[in-house]
């Protein structure tokens, strides 16, 4: 197979000096009216007056923000599958099912021709930024690797089909490129998680793996099969692929799983790399080191709004774009993309640290938060303090859950129950400690939490209970969600949800210790 880098290093050039000029407030202004002026005869324009729109400012006085219920509800319910000239020209091919968490109805979300132009733009955008890290790449000299759930779609209706992103990505993947691309199309097709796998680490061992990206709770289950495989490696990516250069990574929060990456790819020349992909359009990726922000993407068809997360349910929030955003402020994004959605509720959290060129970190989910007591913790608060903790007592996190606690008696106090799988088997001493040290660590982070533990009259000390490794995992294959993009729910506010995982864990004898750590 030709090495394709050359070309790669050539378009990597190119486009980091177009990213070096770029004025992202200029970008953004250019991409809003360009979405305007293609969708002025959808039926969406005709009913916001979109031919009258010259302006961030007439747009958002014109355009009201909606969540997926509002669009289902006003415009796709009724001539779905067939979505023709309603929000987005022509017809909608493909629609991209989420699911997400262990709960929740699935989502169908609109994926236009041009929105998969502008993720494969942006996955361009990806290897631009490890090109510029590492000059001597061969990247496309060996295959990469994605790690995703199945690719198999579902026919809607001729000519459309449903399923997920990663499916919808493989299917519109050019000929001249499905060489460099693994797993093969008949693997790739598996709806079966375990065989999947099974199947992946054999056939994965006779590939040259370039790249590997993936959810990284199921790249580490990956890799476990592996060292099932082969017990006679040590368990490093360089006794697996030894010319991977690239992981990326996107959708949780890394810094839990980040110390097992690093022993994963400890002695290898591999880089981590956070990208922040949504069903709805790419967003942002990493072009610097861990921990310094992702750069916002401003010219691939996306329109960013950014709202204070405690406006987001108000009346009349304020909307911000790249324009007017700060530094160091939570804001929910809000969506305008070429598949038709038009300030639209994406549902995460930011904020930025940088603004030439905008930066952001991932702070969490709107529904992702902890305030049952007025605690008001959210995601990237609670995820630091988790690594915080793990890190005090050197173990690793693979997975957790957290869920608040309410008082029965008048006399009891609430408080929070963490569900943690540790990597390996924690004693109850460790656990203990884990426990002191993310109270410790989400009091320093966060006032009212720091305030509400204080005296006799708050909240109780977080309970901690530790899990045997790969009860997470069991629990959502039970639940028909394993592997691909689903996820852990992080904070389960539905207390049916967090019964049913109690009663799983209490039938597979899971938990091995817990703790609660004193006042």
């Amino acid at each position: 197979m030709l090495d394709a880098t050359p070309l790669l290093r050539l378009y990597a050039r190119h486009r980091s000096a177009r990213l070096a000029a770029e004025n992202a407030a200029d970008a953004q202004t250019h991409q809003l009216l360009s979405l305007v002026y293609r969708a002025r005869s959808t039926k969406f324009g005709s009913d916001h007056g979109f031919s009258r729109i010259r302006s961030v400012a007439d747009y958002q006085q014109r355009v009201p923000l909606r969540r997926y219920e509002d669009f289902w509800r006003d415009y796709w319910q009724s001539p779905f599958p067939r979505l023709t000239n309603l929000t987005w020209p022509g017809t909608i091919p493909y629609f991209a099912e989420t699911a997400g968490t262990t709960t929740g109805r699935t989502k169908f979300i609109p994926v236009s021709r041009a929105i998969n132009a502008s993720n494969r733009r942006a996955a361009l955008d990806v290897l631009t930024h490890h090109i510029a890290a590492q000059p001597s790449s061969r990247i496309l000299g060996g295959k990469n690797f994605l790690l995703g759930g199945s690719t198999d779609l579902t026919r809607r209706a001729p000519g459309i089909y449903s399923g997920d992103l990663s499916g919808i990505a493989a299917n519109e993947v050019p000929w001249w490129a499905r060489p460099r691309f693994f797993p093969p199309r008949r693997y790739a097709l598996l709806a079966n998680w375990d065989e999947k796998i099974d199947r992946l680490t054999r056939l994965s061992l006779t590939q040259d793996i370039r790249s590997l990206s993936g959810t990284p709770s199921w790249v580490l289950l990956f890799f476990a099969r592996l060292a099932e495989l082969r017990p006679d490696l040590p368990r490093r990516s360089t006794s697996y692929f030894p010319n991977l250069e690239l992981f990326i990574h996107g959708g949780v929060n890394f810094a839990p799983y980040r110390p097992q990456f690093e022993e994963l790819l400890r002695g290898s020349h591999a880089e981590m790399r956070e990208v922040y992909p949504a069903s709805e359009g790419f967003v942002a990726i990493a072009d610097r080191g861990y921990g310094e922000g992702l750069r916002l993407i401003a010219d691939i068809g996306v329109f960013y709004e950014f709202v204070p997360a405690e406006e987001i349910d108000t009346p009349r929030p304020t909307r911000h774009w790249i324009g007017t955003v700060e530094t160091g402020i939570n804001y929910a994004v809000v969506l305008s993309t070429c598949a038709g959605l038009w300030s639209y509720v994406l549902g995460d959290t930011i904020r930025f640290v940088d603004l030439r060129p905008p930066r952001l970190m991932i702070t969490g989910r709107l529904s992702y938060f902890l305030s049952a007591f007025g605690e008001h913790l959210i995601a990237e608060e609670i995820e630091t303090a988790v690594a915080a903790a793990a890190a005090a007592i050197e173990s690793q996190v693979t997975d957790f859950t957290v869920t608040p606690l309410f008082p029965t008696l008048p006399q009891e106090r609430g408080g929070h129950v963490y569900i943690v799988e540790f990597a390996t088997a924690v004693d109850k001493a460790r656990v203990a400690r884990f426990a002191r040290t993310l109270d410790a660590n989400l009091g320093s982070q966060n006032k009212d939490y720091r305030d509400h533990r204080a005296g006799s009259f708050g909240m109780e000390p977080p309970r901690v209970v530790a899990v045997a490794p790969g009860s997470f995992a069991a629990w959502m294959k039970a639940h028909g969600k394993l592997g691909g993009q689903h996820k852990v729910p992080r904070v389960i506010h539905d207390r049916a949800l967090f019964h049913d995982l109690e009663e799983f864990l209490r039938q597979q004898d899971a938990p091995t210790a817990s703790s609660t750590s004193p006042p």
